[in-house]
């Protein structure tokens, strides 16, 4: 059995593996430096008229006792919000 490939099917793949690649690569690109991104949170929050509330910087395993808004270093850490 023979499977005849056109120019697009050939493109299509191609852009496919393009894509794959940037999703899977991802996370080593957007290593994001974690205090410029609790920055630009807190800037956000302060923007909504939220005044009193804490950020706090944690590896991933400390990461309970609040609600996520940020993952920073790689994923290794994560950006933890508590109000009042």
């Amino acid at each position: 059995m023979r499977i005849n490939r056109t120019k697009g099917d050939t493109q299509m793949r191609a852009f496919i593996a393009v894509i794959a690649f940037f999703l899977a690569a991802s996370p080593a690109l957007a290593r994001k430096d974690c205090e410029e991104l609790k920055a630009e949170i807190e800037a956000k929050i302060r923007a909504n008229g939220v005044k009193v509330f804490t950020l706090t910087i944690v590896p991933n395993e400390e990461a309970a006792g609040g609600e996520i808004v940020g993952s920073c270093d790689g994923g290794t850490k994560k950006i933890v919000y508590k109000r009042g």
